[in-house]
């Protein structure tokens, strides 16, 4: 049996208000040795504050933080012993590759010896040590972004925040540093706080996502979990693109009354509403086309054909129910594929392990 890592971070009833306005509502949150846990959500969402509370950059209303056992809620950020590293890459462009990630060893007036040792390790590690000698300005943006990484490393500290630190990069830089940071991640077994609005990005770095909505936590998870089982109607809109029909529970026949017509129900999970309205959640990559019959055991809809676009490995189908109401349903791509012409009458179905009924939200009111 493995041993439980120990909490290297803990926040107590955390709250952070300006004015009448809360920021941070009370959120109690742990994070494990050794864990990626990415702080997701909009503009206004409490994540940032979360990070800036943890690191120390501004004080709690009320509320405990704890850093490896410790009571850290008033120490400076300079005793935490933290790591961050920031959207801004904040490099001395006077310096050398060299002598940016050797800086913070000297702060610290650790023997030269030493510094040349764990500075030429740690440019390794990132797979640049040959642009130790140039400066910042002769340098990609992702190669900037991995020397401000490096110069987080290489002090060893045991966590490491990091807020938007990829958001400068365009799309494949962005990709490839992911990948950089999920790499060093598990070679060097840190506790990493990440925070991002890039739903991409949580999903695809994360050991736990923690999903933030008006200063709270709405949901946190796997981000398998998050995706395909929402707990609710926000968390199933914003990670991703969703199908979400809106009807009236029928409990003993256990359908949804929609205006597209009777939908059966999942099977019963806790939390999910029993009577009254409710919405049917079906990810767009488990709804399939059929140009007749579904399966009998599958729920079925007619639409109507809009568009079809190819993204490279899959195909997006942009479908209308009667009434006006879109569906989106996505299939892997594949030069065989024949995508359905504009304006044809097609079936959309899936299985009923594919849908989640989900509780009516006052912010979504036009489904």
């Amino acid at each position: 049996m493995q041993p439980i890592a120990r909490d290297m971070i803990r926040v107590t009833a955390l709250t952070r208000t300006y004015g009448s306005f809360n920021a941070l509502d009370a959120v109690d949150l742990s994070v494990a040795q050794g864990e990626f846990v990415t702080l997701l959500g909009p503009s206004g969402s409490g994540k940032s504050t979360l990070l800036n509370l943890i690191s120390g950059m501004i004080e709690p209303t009320s509320g405990k933080i704890e850093i490896d056992g410790r009571d850290a809620t008033n120490q400076p950020t300079n005793q935490r012993g933290l790591g961050m590293v920031f959207q801004n890459y904040a490099l001395m462009p006077h310096m050398t590759v060299f002598e940016n990630v050797a800086f913070p060893l000297q702060v610290r007036k650790v023997p030269k010896s030493e510094i040349e040792t764990r500075v030429r390790d740690v440019l390794r590690l990132i797979q640049l040590e040959h642009v130790a000698d140039r400066k910042p300005k002769q340098l990609s943006g992702g190669q900037q972004q991995r020397i401000s990484l490096a110069r987080c490393i290489v002090y060893r500290p045991s966590i490491i925040l990091m807020d938007e630190p990829l958001g400068a990069l365009d799309k494949k830089l962005r990709e490839d540093m992911q990948l950089e940071i999920k790499r060093l991640h598990a070679e060097l077994g840190i506790t990493m706080i990440y925070v991002t609005h890039d739903q991409e990005e949580a999903l695809a770095m994360s050991d736990r996502i923690v999903l933030m909505r008006k200063g709270r936590i709405e949901q946190q998870g796997r981000p398998e979990e998050l995706y395909f089982r929402p707990d609710t109607l926000f968390t199933a809109d914003f990670l991703g693109s969703s199908n979400l029909l809106m009807g009236t529970i029928d409990v003993s026949a256990r359908t949804l009354q929609t205006a597209y017509g009777n939908l059966p129900l999942p099977a019963t999970r806790p939390g999910e509403p029993k009577s009254g309205d409710g919405v049917l959640m079906i990810r767009p990559e488990s709804v399939r086309l059929f140009s007749e019959t579904a399966p009998e055991t599958w729920s079925g809809l007619q639409a109507t054909v809009r568009d079809s676009i190819v993204l490279g490995s899959f195909v997006r189908h942009f479908l209308e129910l009667p009434g006006g109401k879109r569906v989106i349903v996505q299939e892997p791509s594949g030069a065989s594929l024949s995508r359905p012409e504009r304006g044809s009458t097609v079936r959309v179905a899936w299985g009923p392990q594919d849908a989640r009924l989900l509780r009516t939200d006052p912010d979504f009111q036009n489904l």
